[in-house]
């Protein structure tokens, strides 16, 4: 099976203002591991058309899916979809069915203002991703998935599209968290990681009332490999003195 590859293109001023917190990446990282696709970058942009179309236009050509979060929605700040209609050089047109949708949620044509119409414009050829929260669609043309960027609306989108994406090589991790510091265990881990092709650590330390820890998180495709590191790693955490205070799959 082949490696599959994702990245995020998370869209607004607010998230770049630091008013709203970007949790939508966090969980569409979650869900692509899940899948078996692995999520390379992340990339937070304006509401500015010319960087919208510049970062989807880099990345739809470098991964196998884009994520796109932000921007569809009924207000003047909300581009994404002209834009991303802008990079794939079509136009913006109303889909039918994104119409019947809208009506449906709100059972009354009056209230399909033109703010609102504004969401049933997708760019020409795109396919709808499915709101059962609002109504209002997200979108799919070519290898971008252009979703709403209120997290209870995305992750409904997600949850809505999975099925349809081509898993690739499932990536499992394994923590082990001791009682040391970073110093002491880097030549272990080093070398444990240029020991074990495909297997990647990494070391992620914290402390609590000053005293300090370490996670060591082994990840790979092969689960049997993964499982050999991480004895060999609590051996050697054990030589050194520490005691493991934690070994879970993530």
């Amino acid at each position: 099976m082949e490696k599959k590859t994702a990245a995020v293109i998370v869209i607004g001023n607010e998230i770049l203002s630091g008013r709203t917190h970007d949790v939508n990446t966090n969980f569409i990282a979650k869900a692509m591991t899940a899948k078996g696709i692995q999520l390379t970058e992340a990339r937070v942009v304006p509401d500015d058309f010319d960087l919208i179309i510049e970062a989807v236009n880099l990345m739809r050509e470098r991964y196998d899916y884009v994520f796109t979060t932000g921007g569809i929605g009924p207000t003047h700040d909300d581009m994404s979809a002209e834009a991303i209609a802008r990079a794939f050089g079509v136009k913006l047109v109303q889909h039918e069915s994104a119409y019947q949708m809208l009506l449906d949620y709100y059972k009354d044509e009056s209230k399909l203002n033109d703010a609102r119409l504004k969401m049933t414009y997708l760019p020409e050829g795109s396919d709808m991703i499915i709101n059962k929260v609002t109504g209002a669609p997200g979108f799919k043309i070519g290898n971008v998935y252009a979703m709403a960027g209120v997290p209870k609306i995305m992750q409904a989108m997600v949850e809505s599209l999975l099925p349809s994406l081509a898993g690739g090589v499932k990536i499992y991790s394994i923590s082990v968290t001791v009682n040391l510091v970073e110093s002491q265990i880097a030549d272990i881990l080093q070398k444990l990681e240029e020991d074990n092709d495909g297997v990647e650590i990494g070391s992620y330390p914290s402390f609590k009332d000053g005293i300090g820890k370490v996670s060591a998180v082994i990840r790979g495709p092969d689960k049997e490999k993964l499982e050999h590191v991480s004895k060999a790693l609590q051996h050697a955490f054990i030589d050194l003195g520490g005691s493991i205070l934690e070994v879970k799959e993530l």
